[in-house]
């Protein structure tokens, strides 16, 4: 069987999958459902990150501060102005776009540990707004009424409406991504997160693609905190925490770096773990902790990362892989 038929026949297959599976959930359980809708929105989170770190090769820890603005930008602009949701989410992505675009301008000169540090206390400060800014935010207290979305006078008021939401903005965040990491831009980030000096002597201009990054992760962050805000319908400070972007940050790990699979492979696994071991809540953060240490022991590259990809951007087999 050609590669091509072979990517075919899986694209079907996962594609009849995704149709087919809140049919089934529904049958067997609700809350099922929202674990599912949960793993779609943390895929968005993965992927978007994975831009700026697995492609750019830029370590940032703050990445629920721009989760965090998509969906207080959503709400106010739903609950104040009575804006429709179809035009907050993409408002809501811009807002966090631009302030990717903010934090990048003074960070992107920074490398490794020091670059962590100040994007992590980016995130706290965005956090602490959203507690202490009452007056907009109502603090701990949080924004609760965000409407559901409405589509031709129908209102999404069941998890299976929401989930084939999610679904389509998560395959739109995949495409999106997928082109742009694929195309010129994509080589030359990752020309930059393997040697900034040698990007710079074929004319890389590092600064330019690394706000690019930074800009786009926290676009499709901010969709999926527009999309999260509407489907729980209340968003408060608690939902954007360190442990949060740390969470994101393991999904890229596990799943792998420069994968946009590999994402969404990481994003399923730290959805469902908790959830499979509930049981041992007592243990869950150790053993989360231990499996992320193992697999940069012994799989630094991810499930699905990128050294482990047959062929490369233009379809050619990679070197010393056989034909």
């Amino acid at each position: 069987m050609s590669l091509s038929l072979r990517k075919t026949t899986a694209v079907g297959a996962a594609a009849a999958v995704l149709i087919v599976l809140p049919l089934v959930l529904q049958q067997v359980n609700d809350y099922w459902m929202h674990i599912v809708i949960m793993i779609g929105i943390f895929s968005i989170l993965s992927m978007s990150l994975n831009v700026i770190i697995g492609y750019a090769g830029q370590f940032a820890l703050g990445h629920a501060a721009f989760y965090g603005i998509g969906a207080y930008s959503a709400a106010l602009l739903m609950i104040h102005f009575q804006v429709s949701f179809w035009i907050a989410l993409p408002a809501a992505a811009v807002i966090a776009g631009f302030f990717g675009f903010l934090l990048g301008t003074p960070v992107i000169r920074l490398r490794g540990d020091y670059l962590g540090i100040v994007t992590l206390g980016f995130g706290e400060i965005v956090r602490l707004i959203f507690v202490n800014w009452v007056d907009v935010t109502r603090g701990p207290m949080g924004l609760p009424g965000i409407p559901a979305p409405t589509l031709f006078g129908y209102t999404f008021s069941g998890k299976m409406e929401f989930y084939y939401l999610i679904l389509a903005l998560a395959l739109l965040t995949f495409f999106v991504i997928h082109r742009i990491v694929h195309s010129g831009v994509g080589l030359s980030l990752m020309t930059l997160r393997e040697d900034e000096t040698l990007a710079q002597s074929i004319g890389i201009r590092p600064n330019k693609y690394k706000l690019l990054a930074f800009t786009v992760g926290a676009f499709f962050a901010g969709i999926a905190g527009a999309f999260w805000a509407s489907y729980i319908s209340f968003v408060s400070p608690d939902a954007f925490r360190y442990l949060d972007s740390v969470n994101i940050l393991a999904m890229v790990i596990l799943g792998g770096s420069a994968s946009l699979p590999g994402s969404v492979l990481g994003a399923v696994i730290l959805v469902l773990a908790p959830e499979l071991l509930r049981y041992m809540s007592d243990y869950r953060m150790m053993l989360l902790g231990l499996a992320i240490v193992l697999m940069m022991i012994f799989k630094p590259t991810g499930f699905w990362g990128e050294k482990h990809r047959r062929y490369n951007f233009y379809g050619m087999v990679r070197k010393g892989e056989g034909k």
